[in-house]
């Protein structure tokens, strides 16, 4: 019933398990109880055994929350919130961790291919993990120097700037996939998964060229319901381990993800004197609101603040010796 309901809804795959998740765990903590014999200050006690059992983080605690509360009201129909208050976590402001230019170039020289591609369109073009290995064959435009994402956050459609400086590591990787993808075809293989139902619209779609991924996986799978023999995309553990193994052989002393690269991309424009409306466009913000957090890191510019300390006049100090201890009164 929950799988229904967020399905026809068009709630995203990562949604329907996260709040699939939620509601089996709320159930088991009930003893199995259904939750038609549990209300609102049941809902209560687990968001309370979540922040002070679980320990769990303010955003994780909301998570769980709006699942419960899609539970009752859009599966159950059931009006939960007049009964009691629903707990609601403040969930504290972080600042993002952005990498330096030369930090970055760091970063991507310890990356080979595929990976280095996909890394260099996170921080070339501000694409979100998925984004990028979700890319399709059709959705690179060389000649516009644009990628397409579809379907970002939110389900909304928007272009992003192809970097120039990894057109050509594109286009040989591409010439590699389109090599692959005809051995594919001539073993029986060569198809890949449509979004929505397009494949009933366009029954051999899923064996064209211009809807295979960018960067698929190394390997094949049997998609059971169709008997196909069809390649996914690129997994996105690949990346996060490659970024990881890549950051410490890099020395950064950060923690570093495959996210970072994104915030980085918004600061570097906004340090570079790009307006914030056209970095909200760019990486897909609904609200520039969010877009704002990138102000908050710029170490220069109308909101950089020189510390009183650097304008002092420097004055000699006595050497000290390192090995030594400061004398202190009473020693």
């Amino acid at each position: 019933m929950v799988r229904s309901a967020l399905r026809v809804r068009h709630y995203s795959p990562r949604t329907e398990r996260a709040y699939c998740g939620w509601i089996v765990r709320y159930i088991v903590y009930h003893g199995k109880r259904h939750p038609r014999e549990l209300g609102a200050k049941d809902v209560q006690a687990f968001l309370v055994h979540l922040a002070r059992d679980r320990h769990v983080g303010a955003s994780t605690q909301n998570q769980a929350r709006a699942a419960l509360l899609f539970l009752y009201s859009e599966v159950l129909a059931i009006s939960i919130e007049n009964q009691a208050p629903m707990i609601r976590a403040a969930s504290p402001e972080r600042l993002p961790v952005v990498l330096t230019p030369h930090e970055v170039a760091s970063l991507l020289s310890q990356l080979s291919d595929p990976c280095a591609i996909v890394a260099g369109l996170l921080y070339g073009a501000g694409l979100r993990l998925l984004e990028a290995l979700q890319l399709r064959v059709k959705d690179v435009d060389f000649e516009r120097r644009e990628v397409l994402v579809r379907n970002g956050k939110g389900g909304r459609d928007r272009r992003a700037p192809l970097p120039a400086t990894i057109m050509g590591d594109l286009r040989a990787w591409l010439d590699a996939v389109k090599r692959q993808h005809r051995r594919d075809l001539a073993e029986g293989a060569g198809c890949v998964q449509l979004p929505d139902a397009l494949g009933l619209k366009y029954p051999s779609a899923n064996r064209e060229w211009p809807w295979q991924w960018v960067f698929p996986a190394t390997r094949t799978y049997h998609h059971q319901p169709t008997g196909e023999r069809r390649r996914h995309h690129l997994h996105e553990t690949v990346m996060q381990k490659a970024i990881r193994r890549a950051a410490l052989a890099a020395n950064l002393a950060k923690r570093v993800s495959c996210h970072t690269l994104r915030h980085s991309f918004a600061t570097h424009l906004l340090e570079t004197g790009h307006d914030i409306r056209t970095i909200q466009e760019l990486l897909g913000h609904r609200d520039v609101a969010t877009t704002m957090i990138y102000t908050h890191v710029l170490n220069r510019g109308a909101l950089g603040v020189l510390s009183p300390l650097d304008s002092l006049i420097p004055k000699p100090r006595p050497a000290l010796n390192a090995l030594s201890r400061p004398a202190f009164p009473g020693h």
